[in-house]
């Protein structure tokens, strides 16, 4: 889809500032590799309330790479984000400090955040040389081939439904790339990412509107 939209645009899909294109897919792979790994270890909302640090990591990295201010608004509202996360995710283990959670899960947690806040700030960056969609475009060309080997050993053919969903998630996936990788050319990081919390009452709308929860 990156690509037939480029050819579509007449974009050069090369790029310009190709170094840090790679950099973004490289950082992006490492953030959904993290999370992926961490939910199979850990419990939902203890992943959860660790992957929605990157907001906090976002605003430091682009402070000291970028040199984009952190007023005390921004610090407000992801102080009041990250405590809206634990009041939503509940995560009782990792809030009881029993120390049973996995360190392996636990590091990759936190991994996917910091991988996750290194993408976001790379977007922000590439911004000024590229143009959204190539920006995109550099994150499956990443992704797929790193990737394609891990499937093709646990290769199992879909349905036609299964499909049909996964088709549909990387619909919805390539739209909210684009949108948030525009959306970071037009506001500093910590902030563009910020809004990030949103996701989550979206998520308790979807749960209710989808599985009636």
């Amino acid at each position: 889809m990156s690509y037939s939209w480029l050819r579509l645009r007449r974009i050069s899909p090369g790029g310009v500032d190709r170094r840090r294109l790679l950099l973004r897919g490289v950082l992006g792979l490492g953030g959904l590799a993290c999370f992926f790994t961490a939910v199979t270890r850990l419990p939902l909302a203890e992943v959860t309330v660790i992957h929605y640090l990157n907001p906090l990591f976002t605003a430091l990295l682009a402070a000291l790479l970028l040199g984009e201010a952190m007023g005390a608004v921004l610090w407000v509202v992801l102080a009041l984000g990250i405590f809206g996360t634990l009041l939503v995710a509940q995560p009782a283990q990792l809030l009881a400090g029993t120390g049973s959670l996995d360190p392996i899960g636990l590091a990759c947690a936190l991994g996917g955040a910091l991988f996750s806040a290194g993408a976001y700030t790379t977007v922000r960056r590439l911004a000024r040389t590229d143009n959204p969609h190539v920006i995109v475009f550099y994150f499956p060309v990443v992704a797929v081939p790193a990737t394609l080997p891990f499937a093709v050993r646990a290769w199992v053919w879909p349905t036609p439904r299964g499909w049909l969903l996964m088709l549909a998630i990387g619909v919805a996936t390539q739209l909210a790339q684009v949108a948030l990788t525009r959306g970071l050319a037009l506001v500093p990081a910590g902030r563009g990412t910020a809004t990030g919390y949103v996701q989550i009452v979206f998520a308790a709308f979807w749960g209710l509107i989808i599985f009636g929860e």
